[in-house]
């Protein structure tokens, strides 16, 4: 920034066991949505290297790494971040479409996804015309589109009230037990963090003081 030099995140060490989920907390700024944004490809590490099945992400081009993206990571964002003009069902079907599936095999797929997260008679509305914890089950579905392994997760409770957090946290936590899905969940909230996750990382500073 200017003449000043920020480090994000400073000689962070971690790792997570596939099918764990792993709260990460921390005050803002201290680096937890940067650390998100590195293990799902969207930013690369000025040293140091990011494994996924021990394998490193860095010799990755821009097309496998779109890849790793595609079918490996999901994410979902506080702010939904879903396409207004769509219905549910088509917000899903587009990152289906992204996977490579077609016609009526997308169709079903989306159904299925929808269905799973409670939405099955939501799916022809459009995102002005659900709620934030229905949103935020598109949000999910989508992520969850093209099978991924990981699911990283900004904050996803904090346009939420404490009910409805509850209830998406209790739906991912049923993922975990039933898909082996790794969940990486990056939250303020300490109580949904003890209550939902299998162990918390405490980040400050750029590093991790607690929980690897």
């Amino acid at each position: 920034m200017g003449t000043t030099r920020v480090v994000a995140l400073d000689s962070v060490s971690m790792s997570v066991a596939e099918g764990e989920f792993v709260a990460i907390q921390g005050t803002s700024g201290s680096g937890k949505s940067t650390l998100l944004n590195l293990l799902g490809g969207l930013d690369r590490p000025s040293s140091g290297e990011v494994l996924f099945d021990s394998k490193s992400l860095a010799p990755l081009g821009k097309k496998q790494m779109a890849q790793y993206r595609c079918h490996s990571v999901g994410m979902i964002f506080q702010n939904f971040n879903l396409i207004s003009t769509m219905s549910a069902a088509e917000n899903v079907r587009l990152a289906l479409a992204f996977g490579g599936l077609r016609g009526a095999e997308r169709r079903q797929r989306g159904h299925e996804l929808l269905e799973r997260v409670g939405l099955a008679d939501r799916m022809d509305h459009r995102p002005t015309e659900l709620s934030g914890g229905e949103q935020q089950r598109v949000a999910i579905a989508r992520a969850l589109a093209n099978r991924p392994r990981l699911l990283l997760a900004d904050e996803p409770t904090g346009n939420l009230d404490s009910t409805r957090a509850h209830e998406l946290l209790e739906l991912l936590r049923g993922m975990v037990e039933t898909d082996s899905l790794t969940v990486l969940l990056v939250t303020h909230d300490r109580e949904l963090a003890a209550s939902f996750a299998d162990r918390i990382i405490l980040m400050k500073d750029g590093k991790v003081v607690e929980g690897t």
